[in-house]
């Protein structure tokens, strides 16, 4: 994946209407392999930082994500494929 192919997004530290001291962060979103193909159904995408796991849906690429820690992310994992 290229830097242009990422989702960029302001951080919440910047410098609001003024636009002085502005960092934009890229998440690589990566698809479910458990996806619905091309069907469009039941899809999430992931995006992995050092300190938190983003979790949404593709259909609604600009709609609400759920930020959790990695160890979190980790729990739901084993807990998701049943061990």
């Amino acid at each position: 994946m290229t830097l242009n192919e990422c989702a960029w997004r302001k951080s919440s530290y910047s410098d609001g209407d003024i636009g002085g001291e502005c960092v934009e962060v890229a998440f690589s979103w990566h698809r479910s392999s458990y996806s619905d193909g091309e069907g469009g159904g039941e899809c999430v995408e992931v995006a992995l930082t050092p300190r938190s796991v983003h979790v949404r849906d593709s259909k609604r690429e600009h709609g609400p994500r759920l930020s959790i820690p990695p160890a979190a992310w980790a729990g739901f994992l084993v807990y998701a494929a049943g061990g």
